[in-house]
């Protein structure tokens, strides 16, 4: 399992994108768990970043490519693919999100692959769909996803098929991610993995002699994923072509799962235990989905601050006021959710990004005028654009609470945000009582 880096990075197997804050930090809680020295950036690293974090087997960088057009991906993936070279990581990942909603002019992952590939060499680049802990399952390239009550296809999600921003219309990811400019997509499926390690390396290796050699396109297969057991067969079929040359790998945290399982790392049997608040806790909850609107109608111990969307946007005193107002209660020892209000229309691209930007602004008005402890952003844009606003560089694993959701430790030259709890979600992610979890702690 020697890598392909060299002095203060010469351990590090995979350096990570994630497309999102809230998907980037359930790939730190994956890799801290099996015991991986993992540090997430909130940002391209300084030198004096990178050195003060040590020798690292895991490296991530949170972004927001996932609300992006594709020329501004560019612009955001091409120093991050060269830094990334530069480390000699065996496995670049890209993060997507378990439900692969993107979009040819939004988050494209067609875009983000392109991009990345030409960074690592390998003309092969595996995608992983499906992340079974999380209800996500790939059938025969066709994706999957839990609801409260039972398996929906994506494109019958009752939430995914109306994402404001990038609705699922079609499950099957070969054609998904075709519109998005990655053709001839292969696979394979499930069923497959039962066949012998040489048997599906024969599959791998003719299925990639079918693939185009001339396209300026990457050769891509995509890797059904309906059941943990299979993690392990497809974290050989990537480690072991990574050791060949580096090579990208595109999907969600399984990608990291796959690997750790073929590394036979087991995860931390007991998770940390995620203790009381020590003080008010400051949740901003930018997202509109169900399952946030059920977390937020359960948060019975928070004063609830309804944000207008609109006045949010576009009244600057009325982020000042609506900031005063949040703060004073926490520094009269109130727990404090601000959650912004449905107006019953769908968010467009430019509005979904604009709001996720001012609930950045709120946010980072309210800690400077009321610092806290123990912090939640929910919603995948709010919270990169929420971050990005803070006094910070660098995050790490603390705990997980949920599958999917982690409490981390934020780094930053600033004391008064050095070491700040933070946990943050996506919209899909966390049990109906998350928020008070994160007031009155839990076990994992």
């Amino acid at each position: 399992m020697a890598p392909h880096g060299s002095g203060l990075m010469a351990d590090l197997k995979i350096a990570f994108y994630g497309d999102d804050f809230t998907g980037a930090t359930d790939t730190l809680s994956t890799a801290a768990r099996a015991g991986l020295r993992t540090v997430l950036y909130l940002g391209l690293p300084t030198p004096a970043q990178l050195e003060r974090a040590g020798p690292l087997d895991c490296l991530g960088i949170a972004g927001a490519a996932r609300a992006m057009t594709p020329d501004e991906m560019r612009v955001e993936l091409a120093p991050v693919g060269a830094l990334f070279a530069r480390l000699g990581a065996s496995v670049v990942h890209y993060k997507t999100c378990s439900t692969f909603d993107s979009a040819p002019h939004v988050g494209s992952i067609g875009a983000a692959i392109s991009i990345l590939q030409h960074y690592t060499g390998n003309s092969w680049v595996p995608i992983v769909g499906g992340q079974p802990n999380l209800r996500r399952y790939c059938v025969f390239g066709n994706l999957f996803a839990g609801t409260d009550s039972t398996v929906a296809r994506i494109d019958r999600h009752p939430t995914m098929r109306q994402h404001p921003v990038t609705p699922m219309h079609e499950a099957d990811l070969r054609l998904h991610l075709e519109a998005q400019g990655l053709h001839n997509v292969q696979s394979i499926n499930y069923t497959d993995y039962a066949q012998s390690d040489a048997e599906l390396d024969e599959q791998m290796d003719a299925l990639l002699a079918q693939a185009p050699q001339a396209s300026a396109a990457p050769r891509a297969v995509l890797m059904d994923l309906s059941d943990a057991c299979q993690l392990a067969s497809v974290g050989r079929l990537i480690w072991a072509r990574a050791q060949v040359q580096p090579l990208l790998a595109a999907g969600p945290s399984s990608v990291v799962q796959a690997l750790v399982a073929h590394w036979k790392i087991a995860p931390e049997l007991v998770a940390p235990r995620v203790a009381a608040a020590d003080g008010p806790v400051l949740v901003l909850a930018g997202s509109l989905s169900p399952l946030t609107a059920l977390q937020v109608s359960a948060a019975s111990s928070y004063l609830h601050v309804s944000l207008d969307p609109q006045h949010l946007e576009t009244d600057p005193t009325y982020v000042v006021s609506t900031a005063s107002h949040v703060a004073k209660a926490l520094a009269g020892g109130r727990h404090v959710l601000a959650f912004t209000a449905s107006n019953g229309e769908t968010a467009g691209v430019t509005h979904g990004r604009n709001l996720a930007r001012a609930c950045g602004d709120l946010l980072a008005q309210v800690l400077r005028i009321t610092p806290v402890k123990r912090l939640g952003i929910a919603g995948g844009d709010t919270s990169s654009h929420a971050v990005q606003a803070l006094d910070a560089w660098g995050l790490s694993y603390r705990a997980q609470l949920t599958p999917g959701v982690a409490l981390c430790c934020l780094h930053s030259d600033n004391p008064l945000m050095d070491g700040l709890e933070i946990m943050l979600k996506g919209g899909q992610m966390g049990t109906e009582t998350l928020f008070e979890e994160l007031v009155n702690g839990s076990v994992a």
